[in-house]
């Protein structure tokens, strides 16, 4: 009898756990470029991501370090002077994929520099093939909503406005 529960038990969290997909190699990139300017983009390849088939919840943090410039310099005055990694370490996004007819919707909480802003409605590419859920988007913020001031001597050499895109290719858990 005692082999039977714990075999039902492991049973039960083996099912659980189909339902969970997870990377650690997620992608998230952002550019804040102007034209004529110098690009200001940096990628980040280890990204955590999760998501939750059962009640479609998705979520995903970012280590702010782990963005990298093509410019070294500017890699260091974003940690230091915009982002200021040191204080605010992480940036994390949690919400709900939806899917309304043929399309899937993204709604959640982008929290960075200590700043939380809601983000609605934003399209993402979700395809499931041979047991990995592809996903994929991008949407816009303002460096404004997450209190990060640009200097007057950048200003016009720095968009307002940052695209971020993401790429989760997630597995089973």
């Amino acid at each position: 009898m005692k082999n039977l529960i714990v075999l039902l038990f492991f049973l039960s969290l083996n099912a659980f756990s189909q339902n969970k997909y997870l990377t650690k190699t997620g992608s998230v990139t952002f550019e804040a470029s102007i034209p004529s300017f110098e690009e200001v983009k940096a990628i980040n390849n280890s990204v955590t991501a999760i998501t939750n088939l059962e009640n479609n919840e998705f979520a995903a943090l970012v280590l702010v370090k782990g963005f990298r410039f093509k410019n070294a310099l500017m890699e260091e005055h974003f940690n230091e002077n915009y982002a200021e990694s040191d204080k605010y370490p992480k940036a994390t996004f949690k919400g709900e994929i939806s899917q309304v007819s043929n399309k899937h919707l993204i709604d959640g909480t982008l929290t960075f520099h200590g700043k939380s802003k809601q983000l609605k409605d934003i399209p993402v590419t979700y395809v499931m093939k041979e047991g990995i859920i592809m996903l994929s988007g991008s949407f816009n913020v303002k460096v404004s909503d997450f209190d990060i001031k640009i200097p007057k001597i950048v200003q016009n050499k720095v968009s307002e406005s940052v695209n971020v895109s993401f790429v989760f290719d997630l597995a089973s858990k």
